[in-house]
């Protein structure tokens, strides 16, 4: 039960986001300059979809495993700001059309994954490098976010 909370709730969270990024994409994202590395369109739901199954395996190694208590409560707490985090990208680039605050929330956020990997290195290295990936994307991100912004 706990490796399908672990995954269901950061594919949840990916879904209620991926509204506000549809009509995004399909609206004034559709129009804005990009930058020639920008990948198509159809490359960020799977890619997103596999990174929250990584975040969500990660996640329940770090639940289960016996540790210490606070070290384990950081890490997971960590985990849930870069999540609710995630989800506010999406909301503030696509929904609010605002890339220039997004790159600034992308930054919090990016640190927020660093933090979380570091944290749960200490518990589970499996679980820390699960999300590798994860935070090799939020950088290829964060510059293409803020090369929009600085396009448009």
């Amino acid at each position: 039960m706990k490796l399908f909370i672990s995954i269901l709730v950061p594919l949840l969270v990916g879904a209620v986001a991926g509204l506000f990024t549809s009509s995004g994409v399909n609206g004034w994202y559709a129009v804005a300059n990009k930058p020639w590395f920008n990948p198509p369109n159809w490359i960020f739901a799977p890619v997103w979809t596999l990174l929250y199954i990584l975040m969500g395996i990660a996640f329940f190694l770090v639940w289960k495993a016996s540790a210490d208590k606070n070290v384990k409560q950081t890490a997971m707490i960590l985990f849930s700001i870069q999540l609710i985090l995630n989800f506010f990208w999406s909301f503030i680039f696509f929904k609010l059309q605002q890339p220039g605050w997004a790159f600034a929330e992308i930054i919090l956020m990016w640190v927020m994954i660093l933090l979380t990997i570091l944290w749960f290195g200490k518990i589970s290295a499996m679980a820390a490098w699960l999300l590798v990936p994860y935070i090799c994307w939020v950088s290829f991100a964060t510059v293409l976010n803020y090369s929009i912004w600085k396009l448009n």
